[in-house]
């Protein structure tokens, strides 16, 4: 077959296979999860097996290893996280109150400083409309918390991901045979050359990543803490958790946590300066110190460029998309350098006398 053959063959089942996750999107993120977690623990289970272990042996070993570990961190984190989350769905409406008290001022101030008229009924409009706003999203809140899909969603995440994590990883090397056994064979050492790079970037990413988010949780989830901030150990296990998406845990973390201390603390400046402080310093960390060492420059691929593939992921299959986004990225970019390479060494780019 030729190369224009083989397009015509592949792109239709890379449709096919997109279309399927889109329609399926809802239900993916166990699986998901689980095939990314056997991804992950596939070193360690290797490295077993070169020591005597069988698959399965090693398997049941760092299965019960791993979610061990987790559910114990669950078990310990779960109750105060749990109830910081009931506290701050209580005290929600005094706070959105305090906030119209404390910003209409500044508002009026602002509107004064730049010399345009103040609409009358300002500050009963903003008290009304961010008081609508917060019934809404706290309605969303506990519609999501207490609602069957939740649930569902949850015991789903519990059960079939340890399950796909189980499978997948005792069939790991087997896995590998059959996917090397379909490639083409005309191809299949470039092929193999194209997923090996890939491998490196996405396992720079996935270990990398567990590191960073692990690193920022309990740095914010203790300094926010300390700091005295309400809520602070939810608002830094969620940052550290959130920031394996680029970008999403630095912004939730920038705008609940100053959103907070600047409720609880106005007027005093410094107590929220010092909030700000401590996220500024964890962004310092993770920017400097942390991804450095950890992702090094195996990603390899421009910030803007994530952006984009968090937000499209997103925008096509949701939070499993906002999940998948950097490691498709992080592939996609492999592929367009392998294939720059090959343009450029072509008589497309080099012309008919090859210059």
């Amino acid at each position: 077959m030729n190369a224009r053959s083989q397009a015509w063959f592949w792109l239709p089942i890379l449709a096919a296979a997109l279309l399927l996750v889109w329609l399926l999107s809802a239900i993916l993120l166990p699986f998901v999860l689980g095939i990314a977690l056997a991804y992950s623990l596939d070193p360690a289970a290797t490295w077993l097996e070169r020591r005597g272990c069988s698959r399965t042996a090693a398997t049941v070993l760092i299965g019960a290893g791993f979610f061990g570990a987790g559910l114990l961190l669950l078990l310990l984190l779960i109750p105060p996280v749990a109830g910081q989350a009931v506290d701050l769905l209580q005290r929600l409406p005094g706070l959105v109150s305090r906030l119209v008290l404390s910003i209409g001022p500044l508002l009026v101030w602002a509107l004064n400083a730049i010399g345009a008229d103040q609409p009358e009924g300002l500050h009963q409009t903003l008290t009304g409309n961010l008081q609508r706003m917060a019934a809404l999203g706290l309605r969303l809140l506990k519609g999501l918390l207490g609602g069957g899909a939740a649930v569902i969603n949850v015991a789903s995440l519990l059960t079939i991901t340890p399950l796909t994590t189980f499978y997948v990883l005792r069939q790991w090397p087997g896995i590998l045979a059959t996917v090397d056994g379909w490639l083409p064979r005309d191809h299949a050492d470039t092929v193999r050359g194209i997923m090996r790079d890939i491998d490196v970037v996405l396992k720079g990413f996935l270990h990398g990543s567990v590191i960073v988010c692990a690193a920022l949780a309990a740095f914010y989830g203790i300094a926010l803490s300390l700091a005295g901030l309400d809520y602070g150990l939810t608002i830094g296990l969620a940052t550290g958790a959130l920031s394996f998406i680029p970008y999403v845990g630095t912004i939730f973390g920038l705008v609940s946590s100053v959103g907070v201390a600047f409720l609880q603390f106005w007027p005093d400046w410094t107590r929220i300066a010092v909030i700000l402080g401590v996220f500024l310093a964890g962004q310092l960390l993770a920017d400097y110190v942390l991804t450095p060492r950890a992702m090094g420059s195996r990603v390899a691929v421009h910030p803007l460029w994530l952006i984009f593939g968090v937000f499209a992921g997103g925008a096509l299959f949701g939070f499993v998309g906002m999940l998948l986004s950097v490691p498709a990225t992080a592939a996609v970019g492999v592929l367009t350098r392998f294939f720059i390479g090959r343009y450029k060494d072509s008589s497309l780019y080099r012309g008919a006398d090859g210059a």
